[in-house]
């Protein structure tokens, strides 16, 4: 069994979950109150990797990021190396491919907020940034687990736009789904069936996270 691609995966799950949530906040935030024009095509692009095809998003990505670029071509000049290829872009392609399974439950649980919190924390003369922290992430904490937990484990299954974007480069983008893909097509089932088993368990103890947290009512927030 190969173990790096295991580790290579956790490592890059273990990575993206925290950068990602830390983006999908604000825009969350933006989608669940703002009422700015546009909002309704903010949302949907935002949910478009649910939708497209993953060669679809993996070659957009790869143009984007690739050094011909915007950011492929501003990533090298600042930092004299390519994206496409490296762990750091299968990263950023990573934080696209799972934003949608962060956005959806951090808005949910915004939108499920008693407005009377807000309405108290402004009397007692919090700004909007006080509020958000001392108000809102504290009485959210069920959605961002959620968030959290569906991140990781869509992370941890990527297939084609791991493919597209990071290789197979062994010890630094190949991650276990390639692995296994790889092993297929070799006629090495013994390693695919360890490989498959590993993400199979993983997937059990997604499920009943997800599980316990609806259950408690945390889903998206507390219950009202």
């Amino acid at each position: 069994m190969d173990i790096t691609s295991l580790f290579i995966t956790g490592k890059l799950a273990l990575v993206v979950t925290p950068l990602l949530l830390a983006a999908s906040l604000p825009v969350a935030w933006l989608l669940a109150f703002s009422r700015i024009p546009g909002k309704g095509f903010v949302e949907a692009t935002c949910c478009l990797p649910l939708v497209l095809p993953p060669t679809v998003l993996g070659f957009y990505l790869l143009v984007f990021l690739g050094p011909h670029g915007a950011l492929g071509a501003a990533w090298e000049s600042l930092f004299g190396g390519r994206l496409v290829f490296t762990f750091s872009g299968l990263v950023l392609a990573s934080m696209v491919y799972s934003l949608p399974f962060a956005i959806l439950p951090l808005k949910a649980a915004f939108q499920k907020l008693d407005p009377r919190l807000m309405e108290a924390a402004a009397v007692l003369g919090l700004s909007s940034r006080q509020a958000f922290f001392r108000v809102v992430l504290p009485n959210s904490l069920g959605g961002l687990a959620t968030a959290a937990v569906l991140v990781f484990a869509h992370t941890m299954g990527e297939f084609g736009v791991a493919l597209m974007i990071g290789g197979s480069i062994p010890g630094q983008t190949k991650v276990a789904s390639i692995s296994i893909y790889e092993s297929v097509e070799s006629l090495e089932y013994a390693d695919a069936w360890a490989l498959s088993a590993v993400l199979l368990g993983l997937s059990y103890v997604v499920l009943f996270l997800i599980s316990r947290l609806d259950r408690n009512g945390q889903y998206g927030g507390g219950r009202r």
